[in-house]
């Protein structure tokens, strides 16, 4: 019998959405070949822009938000808006990336929107 893996927690763990043990990532982004662990073929996955996606309209809505609280309340220059908010945004993107394409991986796998070796 096979364990039933969530997709969210296996893409917050970064792993194997079949199995939940091996690693989804052989580097910051680049998916891994195969799962150390149960042997899923992960060589073809391409989760496309759909992480980016979501990614941007989070964090946009959320940065811009904020900074639009600030400019109205305290009214900062336009130089620590700058300063401030885009780090931020590049920060909050770069954080937001791997838990995003894991879970884009995550749900194709579940829903087998494409082929994996969904045997085992």
């Amino acid at each position: 019998m096979t364990r039933t893996v969530s997709p969210v927690a296996a893409a917050l763990a970064g792993r194997c959405p079949r199995c939940g043990e091996g690693r989804l990532f052989r580097g910051f982004l680049a998916v891994a070949p195969r799962c150390a662990a149960c042997g899923l073929a992960l060589s073809g996955e391409d989760s496309g822009d759909g992480p980016v996606a979501f990614i941007i309209l989070l964090v946009g809505f959320l940065v811009v938000g904020a900074a639009l609280i600030v400019e109205v309340r305290v009214g900062w220059p336009v130089r620590l808006h700058l300063l401030v908010w885009l780090p931020l945004a590049f920060l909050g993107c770069l954080a937001l990336m791997r838990p995003f394409k894991a879970a884009m991986i995550g749900l194709q796998f579940k829903h087998r929107a494409r082929d994996f070796d969904h045997a085992g």
